[in-house]
């Protein structure tokens, strides 16, 4: 995506996430990622991943426990679901949440991603950008 497409998303999404919040799509995201039907659960994967970027958003996702939901999503049988899984938990890891996040289970969940480089480039670069970020923390919750 050039340069100019990512700020105009990202304008959008900014000024988007007041109606998001009202009309409570957040909250839609993370009920598809409890449902059975795959297809609902990446639609919701997704749907979280290109919200968690805004602090609000992110705000209102762990709050209503999207974290757990996303941490289930790593082992979905879908490519998508789990990328975005990735990238949704590297916005929604911060001090107030690495706890949740940075737990034993997920850090070796993204060391196997990140070191299946010949398998799936994706999760692997992914993952590597996820480990890369939160590096410190993981080093110190260890």
């Amino acid at each position: 995506m050039a340069p100019r497409a990512i700020n105009t998303y990202r304008s959008w999404l900014c000024s988007s996430s007041k109606q998001l919040v009202k009309l409570n799509v957040i909250d839609l995201f993370l009920d598809c990622i409890t449902e059975p039907n795959e297809k609902l659960v990446e639609f919701g994967a997704a749907g979280i991943c290109n919200c968690c970027p805004d602090p609000v958003n992110a705000a209102i996702i762990v709050k209503n426990s999207g974290i757990p939901l996303m941490v289930s999503c790593l082992s979905s049988p879908v490519e998508n679901t789990v990328l975005s899984a990735i990238a949704a938990l590297y916005y929604l890891c911060t001090p107030a949440t690495k706890k949740e996040i940075l737990t034993p289970e997920v850090i070796e969940c993204m060391n196997r991603y990140a070191a299946a480089q010949s398998v799936n480039v994706r999760f692997s670069n992914t993952a590597k950008a996820f480990l890369a970020q939160h590096a410190d923390s993981i080093l110190n919750t260890s």
